[in-house]
């Protein structure tokens, strides 16, 4: 999504719904997010749970050095010591060889996926372990560019929520993906907003 059509969509959104035109006279507009797809992108979400942005950064400078374009192919073809010196743990090497697997083979059809409906994408990403339903949703709004996705399970996405509506609590990630159907067909880019949302507005 470009920033023209971002901006297009929030100002359908805020035409609907003053709490959202209110917020983006409080904060503007955020800048669109984009990111690359296929192994490279799965790989990388794998390599940033559960550590720091700057580690998960170095950690993916050193594969890009070992196996540069980094495809499924070559990252089988390394020899598990090579991705732990690294700075790959044991799991996430398991977790990268499966889905480096189900690539090659096709098992999961990466190439197709602009073709194919979100929830066929996102079945076939958290069948893999290692791609919960926050990564696959992730995947879906900005390597594929899908326009009408709200993951509900982000913490920052529901405390956001929570200010712009006045709740008393963040609501819970039903909650939060029932609130957000308003918003349909542009929640990709409420969620972009609200985490910019998130950053810049008063607790």
């Amino acid at each position: 999504m470009n920033k023209q059509t971002l901006i297009k969509a929030l100002d359908d959104v805020a035409g609907i719904d003053h709490q959202v035109a209110d917020a983006l006279a409080l904060v503007g507009y955020p800048e669109p997010r984009t990111a690359p797809g296929g192994f490279p992108a799965l790989l990388s979400i794998v390599v940033n749970q559960q550590i720091s942005k700057e580690a998960a950064r170095a950690i993916l400078g050193r594969l890009e050095n070992l196996m540069p374009g980094t495809t499924a192919e070559a990252f089988l073809a390394q020899p598990d010591e090579a991705l732990q010196a690294a700075g790959l743990s044991r799991p996430k090497i398991r977790y990268g060889k499966g889905i480096a697997e189900a690539v090659a083979s096709g098992t999961v059809p990466i190439e197709d996926f602009p073709g194919m409906p979100d929830d066929e994408i996102i079945a076939a990403l958290t069948g893999l372990k290692g791609i919960g339903l926050w990564s696959a949703e992730i995947y879906c709004m900005f390597s594929l560019g899908r326009p009408d996705l709200f993951p509900g399970e982000d913490i920052a996405l529901q405390e956001a929520m929570k200010r712009l509506k006045g709740l008393d609590a963040r609501p819970a990630p039903k909650l939060a993906r029932e609130l957000a159907l308003g918003w349909s067909p542009w929640r990709s880019a409420m969620s972009v907003f609200l985490w910019h949302y998130y950053r810049g507005a008063p607790a």
